[in-house]
């Protein structure tokens, strides 16, 4: 399996950093993406997976947008010059969030336009967030990126209409991770089924949105097997050819 959005380097897992690590290896996780949420975050995302051999992403997060540099391109580009031998994976996660506004709206769109150019002047994948902001997310990817882009569409909680509208309109995948398990998610699997397997790759966004049966505790690289069986059963499949499909989606996206 392939866990497409984790925060490993996040300080929930200094305890046990290794250790967790190593249940992901044990549950039959063979890759793990971490990642960056600002600048501070896309190097410490950089060193966890030096460490630890995984993949990591760079960018700055909706929530962070407000202290972003004036000139975020050059930020990013420093980023990418100090990676040496181990270059980020995509650019991300970036995007808007009207849920909590932890940054001006306008902020969050300017924020998240800079780095969607930076990222198709690179040819890099993008990890999006949207929460609460469809209609302006809409928006910029019809200004910037109507002929398809190469990204995902992390923590995918929307419905069908916007399932498809992502994966038709503009070539996404869809980021499903524990929330699909919550009985509150009917619409969330309606999703799925409506775009089919093909369009979907894992991720836990650990620490955060445990699936069940561990909803209520520090989520981890481990539970996506949780995930990929309700996946299966949505779906009408078997977990092995979730793990298979989805894996191959994830390395065709950001590289074997």
């Amino acid at each position: 399996m392939f866990d497409t959005h984790a925060h490993i380097h996040d300080r929930a897992f200094d305890a046990d950093r290794d250790a967790m690590l190593a249940r992901a290896r044990d549950a039959g996780v063979e890759r793990i993406m971490t990642i960056g949420t600002d600048l501070a975050a896309s190097r410490a995302a950089r060193e966890a997976a030096v460490r630890y051999g995984l993949d990591y992403s760079i960018g700055v997060h909706p929530h962070e947008a407000k202290d972003a540099p004036e000139n975020l391109a050059a930020a990013l580009d420093e980023l990418l010059a100090e990676a040496g031998p181990k270059p980020p994976r995509a650019i991300g996660e970036i995007g808007l969030d009207y849920y909590y506004d932890h940054s001006p709206r306008d902020v969050q769109r300017a924020v998240m336009v800079a780095q969607l150019r930076f990222a198709r002047e690179r040819k890099m994948p993008v990890v999006f967030h949207q929460r609460d902001a469809f209609d302006d997310f809409r928006t910029i990817l019809h200004e910037e990126a109507a002929g398809g882009l190469a990204g995902v569409v992390h923590c995918f909680t929307e419905g069908p209409e916007q399932a498809r509208i992502l994966v038709e309109e503009y070539g996404l995948r869809l980021g499903i991770g524990g929330v699909l398990t919550f009985k509150s998610a009917a619409s969330v699997r309606d999703a799925v089924v409506a775009v089919g397997l093909d369009h979907i790759i894992l991720e836990t966004d650990c620490p955060y949105l445990a699936p069940v049966p561990y909803r209520g505790q520090r989520n981890e690289p481990a539970f996506i097997a949780a995930t990929a069986g309700v996946l299966a059963e949505t779906l009408g499949t078997t977990r092995d050819e979730v793990i298979r499909r989805t894996t191959a989606t994830a390395k065709a996206l950001f590289g074997a």
